[in-house]
Order: C-alpha cells, then structure tokens, then sequence
C-alpha cells in the first residue's frame, strides 16, 4: 500500500525539518524533488562524510531526486513552472517573505497551480513579533517553555540530545497536516497555505504542567511536576559503575514491583509520606550495584524500569530488528551502506521497493 504514489513533491526545504517531512512523503510513495542551490544545499556538507556527500544528509534524502537551480536568476520561476503545475506539495522552510521575494511565494504559485498544498515551515510562524527572528532547536524549546521543566535554578542540566522542535514541532506536524490539506482538497479541490511554527508544539508537549497550573493556580517549576523529577518513581538513578537506570513505575503494581525488586524498607515504600527520603533511599540503593546487575534483576520483573541503551546497544536490540526499523540503508559509491533514518510509519505504508536507495546527486534531475 502506497498511498501517496501519485503525487509530486518539491521540496525548497533544507537541512532537517521539511527534509524529514519529505521523507516520510517518500516512503508512503511520493515522488520528492528537492530544489536545491547549484552547490547543494547546507546539509551536503555536513561532517561526517559518506562516499561523495554527507551521512547526514544521506540519511535523510533516500529515494528522492534533486534539481539544481539559482531561485535568484531572472527565468528561475518560468524554469520551474512546468513542475509547479504538476506538483502536488511544496514544502519551504525560509524565513517569513522570503519566497515571496523569489516570486515563489503562495500567492505566485497558486495562481499557476490552485490545488497546491504548500507548506512553509519556520521557528515562530509566519506572523507574530517573533516570526523574524533567527533560531535553532533549542531556542524554540526555550521560547516555549519546555526547557524550563526540567531545570532548576542554579542546578546544571545536561543538554537534550532530542530535537524537539525540529522533528515533533517542524516534521511530524508538517505531515499530518499535509495529510489534512490533501484529504480537504479532495473535497473542495483547492489547495492551501500551511504555517507550521516549530515553537508552537512545545506547548503541546507541556500540556500536563498545562492542567496542573491552571487548575491550581501556580505552575510547577523545573524539577516540581510529576515527571520532571518531584516524584521518586520517576526519574534517572545513577548505578554503582556511572550508568544509569531508568524509572518509570509510576503506578502503584510497578511501583510496588520496584520496591520488593530492590529491597527498598517497609516504611519508605508509600512514597507521599516523605518523597525526598524514599528518593534518597533509592538513590542509595541503585548506586551499590553496576548497571548490568539492574539490568538482570530489575528488567525481567516488569515494572518499568530500564537500564539506558547507548545508541549502538538500541541498534543491536532484536525489537528493533522484528520492526524492520533498520532495513532501509543508502548505498555510496564505494559499495559502503548506512541505516537511513529509521520512521515511525506504520509497516503497511512503507515503501516496498529494495531496501538500498540512494540518496541523490546535485542536479541528478533536469527540467
């Protein structure tokens, strides 16, 4: 099943978020061309190196085409007219105006083609006081008040290795709402213009501390909510040899679980009483034994409770090798393969052609 076989991409989008979209649109059997400056765009020079480009932007361009042009040159729209005619998206990630100044704007290309469904995706969105301001993933997270949840003043905090806001703030809702626009314009045959604004889904994932601050008055700070560290069933526990174990029993069966598991006393287990000294108990007690003797004794009983997997340990894991969540790989010249970047697509979407695509050359495709 290919639900998207017939429709036409271009994407005008660099280094993470539209590609990423785009990806997805690739492997549900989208047809994606990437426009791209004459040298390539940003991403093709990103280290490491792999073969004749870059491992980041293999991983994430599998399958698509990309075609060269100087958006700034005179005939740059009358060049690209015929595609945009036939084209069912455009995805653009520039800074609010700036198609519009290339003469790709919606407006322009609308009036070519009304059933387009263009995307554009930025920080702040395409109005606002922020919408022109310049930012990366972690101010988003900042501006948004994510970060905010897990610190605590004066305490250092490690930086979040997810880019929160680049791929569940910028990718995944620019997807789902393509989807949208494409099942409205089977209705209405007419496209839109999406604003997706990457700092908009940080509230989103803020909606419990959301609830809890509006239903009492006073929203949690860094280190108070539920999951951010105020309860001891939830939380990172540093083992005996510096690795950690990963707590998640909040309900009372796992919880109860974990405690026998660990031989936590009696009087520490009803964790309302004292919060600080059973966090402190456990503390003390996941620190006098390695990662590997958790990993023996406290995984099989169930209870939520995980010894952190490093990247290489995750990739080794069988669960993620009966997902089939490693079986797309790029092929570079030399005969060397890498794991594309893995998507959450449900296997039935997935595209079913060999696992080996390639991503591609600067200007493989020609108008």
């Amino acid at each position: 099943m290919q639900p998207l076989s017939d429709l036409l991409v271009l994407d005008f989008s660099t280094l993470l978020p539209g590609p990423l979209a785009s990806l997805f649109l690739a492997e549900a059997g989208a047809r994606v061309i990437r426009i791209e400056r004459p040298e390539g765009e940003d991403m093709r020079r990103f280290p490491p190196r792999f073969g004749e480009t870059s491992a980041p932007f293999a991983a994430l361009n599998r399958g698509k085409q990309s075609l060269a042009i100087d958006l700034k040159a005179p005939d740059a729209l009358t060049g690209l007219t015929r595609l945009i005619e036939q084209a069912d998206i455009v995805i653009e990630q520039f800074r609010p105006g700036v198609m519009a100044r290339l003469g790709f704007g919606y407006e322009a290309l609308k009036a070519l083609n009304p059933r387009l469904v263009y995307c554009s995706i930025s920080g702040y969105g395409q109005e606002g006081p922020r919408a022109f301001e310049a930012g990366h993933d972690i101010n988003y997270q900042a501006i948004g008040g994510l970060l905010g949840q897990s610190l605590a003043h004066g305490r250092a905090a490690p930086l979040p290795p997810t880019l929160v806001a680049d791929i569940a703030g910028g990718a995944m809702p620019a997807v789902i709402n393509i989807l949208l626009a494409l099942r409205e314009r089977d209705r209405s045959g007419q496209g839109c213009h999406l604003d997706i604004a990457m700092t908009d889904a940080m509230l989103a994932f803020s909606w419990y501390a959301l609830a809890q601050g509006q239903a009492s008055g006073r929203y949690p700070a860094g280190g108070e909510g539920l999951l951010t560290g105020a309860s001891p069933r939830y939380g990172l526990y540093a083992t005996a040899d510096g690795w950690f174990l990963a707590v998640g029993a909040l309900e009372d069966k796992f919880w109860a679980s974990f405690c026998e598991g660990i031989g936590l006393a009696d009087h520490l287990r009803d964790d309302r009483r004292d919060p600080a000294a059973t966090h402190a108990a456990v503390t003390e007690i996941i620190a006098s034994r390695p990662a590997e003797h958790w990993r023996a004794t406290i995984e099989p009983l169930d209870c939520c409770c995980t010894v952190i997997r490093t990247l290489d340990e995750a990739l080794a894991d069988p669960q993620l090798t009966a997902r089939g969540l490693l079986d797309r790989q790029v092929e570079e010249p030399g005969g060397r393969r890498m794991v594309s970047t893995p998507l959450p697509l449900a296997p039935v979407f997935r595209n079913a052609a060999p696992a080996l695509r390639a991503s591609p050359p600067i200007g493989d495709y020609e108008i």
